[in-house]
């Protein structure tokens, strides 16, 4: 890598006067863009959920409670149950449709003023990261506040009824989002938007001191955010056809918009081999395919892997061919995007690394627990219907073993298919003149 010119240097002196005067302007855009595409897209998705029926107009709140849960904020549930009651809720799951919406977003508003650039001085870097955080701070803060109702919970007419009539008792249920907690996460989140947009984004210009080490991070990662778009797309395409082949289309539209990415990576991941563990008991009116609400409503823990959905549905089995094509030609993607000189167990190396770390975010993205119970005089599920549980977790060093071996054995091949592709900026050798 030639070291940066003095017309590179004069551009990021520029860059960072430009910054100085324009700079604000462009972190409220990028905020409110971010903010308002989230919002939009967790209002359509649990409106296509049924949330508007909600009680006491508390679909607004709820909307704002789905976005602080998608940048990595913590939702707190609460019960009053009286004297002779007791009420418990937990819910910990993560809307990647929310979430990947808003990354994208913030990433664009975080690169567009950086574009055309070569170099970038980090002070410029994080003077541009602070303008965004700044403001990002105040808007989270706000969202989170605003995240909180509370919901009286019938007991019906049977014996709970009663008891709860002879007692006075009026069993309510809240949520409300914990302020410090998602702030602290929401500015974990948006740091790491923004580095992997710079290590992700080939135009994006970086420190002096850095560039030597783009020809080996940046073409596996930008290959890796391509794979898990492509796995979104491939996903989306198949909702949209079972939305119009087979119904069920406000169900399926709250999927797409509320969980898509989780569950196609959830897909993904079994695909290479990975197994997953989880268990829906009670109502759980969570987004998801039937046949995973099938797999997972038994009276035991279910395992997720190839085998036992392969047991419900032959065509499952169609995810490993599927996870071999993406992989090869993101592995080619890498490949091509890299120095010519890199042999092919490099490419190797390169491809189990960034695959097993990102198999690693989805396993801790991809997780879900949920739980409620309501127990009068220490009787829990009188009646029943006052009691579910739902959890989603993975075998984590299985999946990273399975994604170093898929890595190696693709990485491998993309390597060798990307030697006859012409760099960037290759130049052909000459014959010498005579000859």
């Amino acid at each position: 890598m030639s070291p940066p010119t003095p017309s590179d240097q004069a551009g990021a002196r520029y860059g960072e006067r430009t910054a100085g005067r324009h700079g604000w302007a462009q972190a409220v855009v990028a905020v409110l863009a971010g903010l308002i595409v989230m919002g939009v897209v967790a209002a359509l998705g649990l409106w296509a959920a049924g949330a508007m029926d909600l009680p006491d107009n508390a679909f607004p709140r709820v909307v704002a409670a789905t976005v602080v849960t998608a940048v990595g904020g913590t939702v707190v549930f609460s019960g009053d149950a009286g004297v002779i009651a007791d009420s418990q809720a937990g819910l910990t799951v993560i809307p990647l449709s929310v979430t990947l919406a808003g990354a994208l977003v913030f990433a664009a508003g975080f690169l567009r003023p950086l574009r055309h650039r070569a170099v970038a001085g980090a002070p410029e870097l994080a003077g541009w990261a602070a303008r965004i955080a700044v403001l990002w701070v105040p808007a989270l803060a706000g969202l989170a506040w605003f995240a909180r109702q509370d919901f009286k919970i019938s007991l019906g007419n049977g014996t709970i009824g009663a008891i709860g009539d002879l007692f006075g008792t009026t069993p309510k249920a809240g949520f409300k989002a914990d302020v410090p907690q998602t702030l602290g996460f929401g500015l974990l989140w948006l740091a790491g938007v923004f580095v992997l947009a710079l290590l992700v984004s080939p135009g994006a210009p970086l420190p002096a001191r850095l560039l030597r080490f783009q020809e080996s991070v940046r073409p596996a990662a930008y290959a890796m955010v391509a794979l898990l778009l492509a796995c979104v797309a491939v996903g989306l395409v198949i909702g949209l056809v079972t939305a119009a082949s087979r119904g069920h289309v406000p169900e399926t539209f709250a999927v797409l918009l509320l969980g898509l990415p989780n569950l196609v990576w959830l897909g993904f991941t079994i695909g290479l081999g990975a197994t997953w563990h989880g268990r829906v008991d009670g109502p759980f009116g969570l987004p998801m395919p039937h046949l995973l609400d099938r797999v997972l409503r038994t009276p035991d823990v279910s395992t997720l892997n190839l085998r036992s959905l392969g047991d419900y549905d032959g065509k499952l089995w169609w995810l490993v061919l599927v996870d071999a094509v993406l992989l090869l030609g993101a592995a080619f993607l890498m490949a091509a995007r890299s120095p010519a000189r890199m042999r092919a167990w490099q490419h190797a190396a390169h491809m189990a690394v960034a695959l097993a770390l990102t198999v690693l975010m989805i396993c801790l993205v991809g997780r879900v627990s949920a739980h409620y119970g309501l127990s009068i005089l220490g009787f829990g599920d009188v009646g029943g219907g006052l009691k579910g549980e739902l959890f989603l977790k993975p075998q984590v060093w299985s999946a990273l073993g399975f994604a170093v071996l898929w890595g190696l054995v693709t990485g491998f091949l993309g390597g060798l298919l990307a030697k006859r592709v012409r760099r960037k900026g290759e130049v052909k050798p000459t014959a010498p003149e005579g000859r």
